[in-house]
């Protein structure tokens, strides 16, 4: 397949389409944390809700992004990204217009459905476009661009939320997506693999979302039901077997979705071992960042979201270079320090308790903002050009598609863990805070069943007056000391992927360059 330089107009056609594209997924996700205590009180929304707005859209991407991978690299990968395009748009709007959660989440899964064709045929298109040579200084510059665009979505989306105006937070990809769709249509040529043959495994598909809803569901279920409900128990049972029968189907497909053996690429294998858990890491502690600073600690949204500026400018001074550092000494270096550096940052979030508010940013959640933006600034564009190069050129669809399906399957599992976890850490500090207090049993029930909302919990109906200071102290110390608990967690997974890399990551001796179609 013929390529150009990254500085000709086609190469700067590709570029600009793909950072407009890109950034209208990712730009979601980022604003969505800073928004969702507006969207949960405007839509009388509970934690769970919460987390299944933000995992119905995860879901429908894991899921298909490899089958939207295959189908750029059989279809044309133009072609199938400006279709998923089109259907993110339109899902986009409905969003905005959604009446409730159930709306919402709905709506949120034909979202998932057209990310899944166009996020990989972003990259899978720059990267079969540009030159060899630029390629790492080409997904260095696109990390830093849709960097910018996507942190700055927390600044707008805080913005919005305090103007009551969240649900422009969907309705502002409508007119990036067109623009992106005019460059594609007029500049940008179509590329695709001559050389692919055969069916979809669209089998693949449905067992992964299937299997991956069915644990959401249950490990959401079990802060009100427990883990010994059949709900929980049993969807539980039934995603890990779902995505049993996935793997068999894998393994016995012609054209599998996932190409199991792929895996036997210790590098592509490594990289993806560290994206999950190094995004698991981060998502967690952004989301429980952005919920305990709004939600507890007494900032606007509109101040949360200004919070992450720091993390920002790093990725813009940073994500560019290091791509370019890695073309020449190897990834390993980064791929080692970046996430320990990474797990730093939320190391030291976690040490934030209660706080004096935003005067207090600079001594609380400021310093590991500032170390977690370093960290990820020296991973992001070394691990991208990790994973695409680890296969050869006919298969960048596919590794695109693997990647980015970790990283949301990483998403999915953290949040529905995590949530379901800070609702029990919540639910049992506020059961132990009110033996001491005299309450009958019914009220006190009500007390920890209103911790389903987390940092949004009030104090129910039933509450002696003279008591209900002392149920707001027990709700607002409860979720601080799970916040703290949550963001160590997320601490350790992200020193594990700095280990994880040490370990699988070849030096710059062994590092080999991508290798050629037969391997």
């Amino acid at each position: 397949m013929p390529t150009f330089p990254l500085q000709s107009a086609k190469g700067r056609s590709v570029m600009a389409a793909s950072i407009l594209a890109s950034s209208m997924a990712f730009i979601d996700g980022t604003a969505l944390n800073v928004v969702l205590p507006a969207l949960q009180e405007q839509l009388q929304a509970t934690a769970a809700g919460l987390f299944w707005v933000l995992n119905a859209y995860l879901l429908m991407l894991a899921a298909l992004i490899l089958v939207g991978g295959a189908l750029g690299d059989r279809l044309g990968r133009k072609r199938v990204f400006m279709t998923g395009i089109l259907v993110f748009i339109a899902g986009s709007a409905a969003c905005g217009l959604a009446g409730n959660v159930e709306q919402l989440v709905l709506f949120r899964v034909l979202q998932g459905g057209g990310g899944a064709l166009m996020i990989p045929g972003s990259l899978s298109l720059l990267s079969s476009s540009i030159n060899e040579n630029e390629q790492g200084k080409a997904i260095g510059t696109w990390s830093a661009f849709t960097t910018l665009v996507t942190m700055g979505g927390p600044v707008l989306g805080g913005a919005l939320a305090d103007a009551g105006l969240w649900r422009y937070i969907f309705f502002i990809n409508v007119p990036i997506g067109l623009i992106s769709l005019f460059i594609l249509r007029r500049h940008v040529p179509e590329q695709r693999d001559e050389s692919a043959a055969g069916g979809i495994d669209y089998m693949g598909g449905v067992l992964t979302a299937l299997g991956l809803a069915a644990l959401t569901f249950g490990f959401l279920r079990m802060p009100e039901y427990g883990i010994s409900h059949w709900q929980s128990w049993g969807a539980l049972a039934a995603g890990v077997l779902l995505l049993a029968v996935f793997v068999r189907v894998e393994m016995q497909s012609p054209h599998p979705m996932l190409p199991l053996h792929l895996f036997r690429n210790r590098t592509f294998s490594g990289a993806n071992l560290l994206t999950f858990f190094l995004y698991a890491a981060m998502g967690t502690g952004m989301l429980f960042v952005s919920l305990n600073m709004v939600q507890v600690q007494g900032y606007s949204q509109l101040q949360s979201g200004l919070t992450f500026l720091p993390f920002t400018v790093l990725m813009i001074l940073l994500a560019r270079p290091a791509g370019s550092w890695a073309d020449k000494t190897g990834p390993r270096p980064f791929l080692v320090g970046g996430p320990l550096l990474a797990g730093t940052g939320l190391f030291l979030m976690s040490l934030a308790g209660e706080t004096g508010g935003p005067s207090h940013y600079w001594t609380t959640f400021f310093p590991g903002i500032l170390v977690l933006g370093l960290g990820m600034s020296l991973t992001v564009a070394p691990l991208t050009a990790t994973v695409m190069g680890a296969l050869p050129p006919q298969l960048s669809g596919t590794a695109s598609g693997v990647n980015n399906a970790v990283t949301r399957i990483a998403s999915v599992f953290a949040t529905a863990i995590f949530g379901a976890l800070a609702v029990l850490l919540l639910a049992k500090d506020v059961r132990q805070g009110l033996e001491g207090l005299t309450m009958n049993d019914g009220v006190k029930s009500a007390v920890v069943a209103e911790t389903v909302n987390l940092g949004n919990a009030h104090p129910p109906g039933g509450v002696p007056r003279e008591l209900t200071s002392t149920v707001k102290a027990l709700y607002k110390e409860g979720f601080i000391a799970a916040y703290r608990k949550i963001l160590l967690i997320s601490a350790v997974l992200g020193w594990l992927s700095g280990l994880i890399a040490w370990w699988m990551i070849p030096g710059k001796a062994q590092f080999r360059k991508r290798p050629s179609a037969s391997g």
